[in-house]
């Protein structure tokens, strides 16, 4: 299906290219998130009309996450969790863990932007993770988690 981005996506491509990709893609993921919209000509020309209007605005979004970037950066997170003698946590510390940790030091971030490389986090320590603030923002934090008997 040619699609018409409305913002940069990710392994797909830039604001305002057009497309090519898997129908299931975009009728599912894209268009219903706004990422996207058909290339059909009415849609191309009302692109156009808007085109400066949305560069903008994703110009806006762009230095509003790297200005929460510059704060979030190099920032360690204590979590304390229930853990056993051999440090190994009872449970595990998830994105949801780590989103209401951040929120309560006054960051916002959604669970969809905490990228784990190693999965859950499932030993006491120091365990390094990054946060995907927008495309083009991604900042490095370390989450230390403590064990509690």
């Amino acid at each position: 299906m040619q699609i018409i981005l409305m913002e940069k996506v990710t392994n797909v491509g830039q604001l305002g290219e057009v497309v090519k990709v898997k129908n299931g893609f975009a009728r599912n993921f894209l268009i219903p998130q706004g990422k996207a919209k058909r290339a059909t000509d009415a849609n191309m020309a009302e692109f156009e009309v808007r085109r400066v209007e949305i560069e903008a605005a994703e110009k806006v979004k762009l230095a509003d996450s790297q200005a929460r970037g510059e704060k979030l950066s190099g920032l360690t997170l204590q979590i304390v969790q229930k853990a056993g003698v051999d440090g190994k946590l009872f449970g595990s510390v998830t994105n949801a863990d780590i989103v209401n940790a951040l929120g309560a030091q006054g960051f916002e971030v959604e669970k969809s932007q905490v990228r784990m490389p190693a999965g859950h986090i499932k030993q006491i320590g120091d365990h390094p993770l990054s946060i995907a603030l927008h495309t083009d923002v991604v900042v490095g934090i370390t989450v230390s988690v403590l064990g509690e008997q």
